[in-house]
């Protein structure tokens, strides 16, 4: 988030975005940004805020989640949080974090406070990591007045639960076993050289060029680590070594980090680990999380069409850190990530889980959830490493709903223009949101593991049809 006002020649740009082997950005049906990443069970799950389209300021009313098993695939969740699940908040869903805790998932927030017309820290809780949500005090966990109270991150060291936020300073504390309230003081902490590559910014000298500067969006972390001696030999025992990540340079912003041996420090300033590069957004918030036995950086661009400094959309990028715990240089790709597991067709898939895709949205009801909408003729979606298995499929089955002419799913193996598996033909089926669900026979299917691409045809120009799931039978 930015307190800031930039000027328009600055932020708004436009880009030229091509899909071929694209992974970043991970959502395309909507603008993503501040990711924020959390691992439950076999899946990852990752907390977004919305950029509203053709915005002019980071105008931002919900929070939005996705999750994968594979890390291509990405499950859209739909709202489950908004500014109206918060009676005090009125305006400004900045950056979130979300975090479990026996059986519960703690959302904590920023919104702007109707209270004290200042910036708040509010918390939500939930029994799944998709919700449902709702405010668990009916009243800010933290809310002093100020514009500083914003990007809150959360970790949780030996049972001891610990939050940051700020900009541009960096408020802690620890929290108490309910996640609800506070164990002690809400400090600050003391940006010093050292510490950040600059003092506290009210300390700061204009003339003087320091090596780094903190502004916002911090992420805390822990991992046990072998440091290495002057010989460059690892330690026998491991050591715990603590994180504080954080969006640094000013406008535009890079990614850089300081450690500590404690949440309290005393901190050591590391250096960048996404430094500034052309990524279309002149702001950057990261999440840093361990997935099956793979490290991932998350972090937004302004690169999807339409997008820039406030239409923002989250990305990801694999690393491994180097044998001394610190970060490598991180760059931003358009490629992202490889698969880490394969997506089963044969099982039923929402429609609303995709790899990739071009020119739509995803809306949500009480009747059937999120599914896809916006369709024209030429969208597509993108799936990755499908798992067709050795005995092909017999039948392409999708629930489908279309208030006028309807249109067609094309299933191709591989690319846009690769051998067609199937294609279901959609009449109209009386409103757009009544479903029918239908069947097409699939006239060839290879084995093995495939990239499908469903490609949407009809009418040029108008709406086709809404899209809820889809399956491959045997």
């Amino acid at each position: 988030m930015k307190r800031l006002l930039i000027s328009l020649s600055f932020i708004i740009c436009h880009f030229s975005f091509s899909p071929v082997g694209a992974q970043n950005p991970i959502v395309q049906t909507w603008f993503t940004s501040d990711p924020a990443p959390m691992v439950a069970g076999d899946r990852i799950y990752v907390y977004t805020g919305h950029d509203e389209e053709k915005a002019d300021f980071f105008w931002m009313y919900e929070w939005r989640v996705y999750s994968s098993s594979d890390m291509v695939n990405w499950t859209d969740h739909g709202t489950p949080l908004s500014l109206e699940s918060f009676s005090w908040a009125d305006d400004r869903a900045w950056a979130a974090q979300t975090i479990e805790r026996n059986g519960k998932y703690y959302w904590y927030i920023c919104a702007h406070s109707k209270l004290s017309g200042g910036m708040a820290i509010g918390v939500a809780v939930g029994d799944s990591p998709t919700g449902p949500f709702r405010d668990a005090l009916g009243k800010p966990l933290f809310d002093d007045g100020s514009w500083d109270n914003i990007d809150p991150t959360v970790f949780i060291d030996n049972d001891q639960a610990w939050i940051f936020w700020g900009n541009p300073t960096i408020h802690y504390a620890k929290l108490n076993a309910d996640m609800l309230s506070f164990d002690g003081p809400v400090s600050i902490v003391n940006q010093t050289v050292e510490g950040f590559g600059a003092p506290n910014a009210k300390e700061r000298d204009r003339q003087v060029k320091y090596a780094d500067t903190y502004v916002e969006g911090p992420w805390i972390l822990r991992r046990d680590v072998y440091p290495l001696n002057k010989k460059g030999k690892a330690a026998k025992k491991p050591q715990a070594l603590y994180y504080l990540l954080y969006a640094a340079g000013g406008i535009p912003e890079h990614i850089s980090y300081s450690t500590a041996p404690s949440f309290e420090g005393p901190w050591t300033y590391r250096g960048a680990i996404m430094p500034q590069e052309d990524t279309k957004s002149f702001t950057n918030h990261c999440g840093v999380v361990d997935f099956k036995g793979h490290s991932y950086f998350f972090y937004h661009t302004g690169k999807l069409p339409g997008g820039g400094g406030f239409g923002r959309s989250a990305a990801v990028e694999e690393f491994q850190y180097n044998a001394d715990g610190t970060f490598p240089i991180i760059h931003h790709t358009d490629e992202g990530v490889q698969p880490i597991g394969t997506l089963n067709p044969f099982e039923r898939v929402e429609a609303e889980t995709m790899a990739f895709s071009r020119g739509l949205h995803t809306e949500q009801n009480t009747e059937v959830g999120v599914y896809v909408s916006d369709i024209h003729n030429g969208d597509y979606i993108k799936l990755r490493a499908v798992d067709l298995g050795t005995d092909g499929a017999q039948t392409f089955t999708a629930r489908v709903a279309s208030g006028l002419q309807g249109g067609r799913i094309e299933v191709h193996a591989d690319s846009l223009r690769g051998p067609m598996l199937a294609r279901l033909d959609i009449p109209g089926t009386g409103g757009w949101e009544h479903w029918q669900t239908l069947s097409a026979n699939v006239r060839q299917c290879p084995s093995g593991q495939h990239d499908l691409f469903l490609v949407f045809t009809g009418n040029k120009g108008a709406k086709l049809f809404n899209f809820d799931w889809w399956q491959l039978k045997k």
